[in-house]
């Protein structure tokens, strides 16, 4: 899929909830991606070259979140959710609840923490049967240094969300002491000359060599890894950083100990491939410490944005 923005339009996702609603059948591929029920690192090679099934994900991802958050408790909500949510779809976190009135609750929370806010998609990525959604909860969707930043990650059968994660983050607010003023969702890079998107190839090509980057430098603690898979002056999104490499190398080199992570879901759309981890040892059930994108470009990691979850 290109970057960013999938051959379906926005417009197309809400006319597909608003025929949902109607009572209308929205059928899924028949060849859509499978899901195995449980988590797993990555969906298989073979499921990751069905372009149809990835953007009809997107899709469905995209009218879930046009048609349900701004009023979680309506009844136009509960209906689409109850369309594209299965029953029993499981959510990853501490006392979440599974099913479509889990979600619809987290979205209420959402809204009641910050009144008024909207959603806003800054990056989508539907790749095999996952779909990542990095988006603003607003209060002023014009501002993108308000508000929280938030990561979920849907596993999706049959048209069907089976399995969901969530992460979020309140925006940072003030002058940051590195200095560094980019915003947690902004997109800076600007290749040296026009490129094509990647093809379906060279999405997984990317994909293997992001997260190998990541656990060598977040596992295995080898800073090597930054001279071969970063540009020394990649873009960085979260603010305790400057840009480039030489803040993470300090860092590493400061003595600081935190636990090795690595890793366990992955997913690559367009040149952004997105990492999610846990600590190295943690149970498959156990929270997500992380979700990263990585945009990669000409064979080394261009710009970096996280969000690390707090709730």
């Amino acid at each position: 899929m290109p970057p960013f923005t999938p051959r379906i339009t926005r417009a197309a996702a809400l006319v597909a909830g608003a025929a949902i609603v109607a009572g209308l059948v929205v059928a899924a591929p028949a060849n859509a991606a499978p899901t195995t029920g449980s988590p797993a690192s990555t969906a298989s090679s073979d499921d990751r070259q069905n372009v149809g099934a990835e953007e009809f994900n997107a899709c469905l991802i995209r009218t879930l979140f046009a048609t349900t958050f701004a009023n979680p408790d309506s009844p136009f909500a509960q209906a689409i959710a109850g369309q594209l949510v299965a029953p029993d779809a499981i959510a990853h976190g501490s006392g979440t609840a599974s099913g479509p009135q889990g979600l619809l609750a987290q979205f209420a929370a959402d809204r009641e923490r910050l009144p008024g806010a909207q959603a806003v998609i800054k990056h989508l990525a539907s790749d095999g049967d996952l779909v990542a959604v990095h988006w603003q909860i607003a209060p002023d969707p014009s501002d993108e240094r308000r508000g929280d930043a938030a990561v979920d990650l849907f596993r999706l059968q049959d048209g069907k969300i089976v399995e969901h994660w969530s992460l979020d983050q309140a925006i940072p607010t003030g002058t940051p002491a590195s200095g560094n003023t980019n915003t947690m969702f902004s997109d800076l890079y600007r290749p040296s000359q026009p490129t094509p998107p990647p093809t379906e190839q060279q999405e997984e090509k990317n994909r293997v060599f992001a997260v190998s980057a990541y656990n060598t430098l977040f596992r295995d603690k080898d800073v090597s890894i930054l001279d071969r898979a970063f540009d020394p002056a990649y873009l960085q999104h979260n603010s305790i950083a400057p840009n480039g490499t030489a803040a993470i190398r300090q860092l590493f080199g400061s003595g600081v100990q935190f636990p090795a992570q690595q890793s366990v879901i992955s997913l690559s759309d367009g040149d952004i491939v997105w990492t999610f981890s846990q600590a190295v040892g943690a149970k498959p059930d156990d929270p997500l410490l992380a979700a990263d994108l990585f945009r990669v470009d000409g064979g080394l990691i261009r710009e970096h944005w996280d969000v690390v979850s707090t709730r």
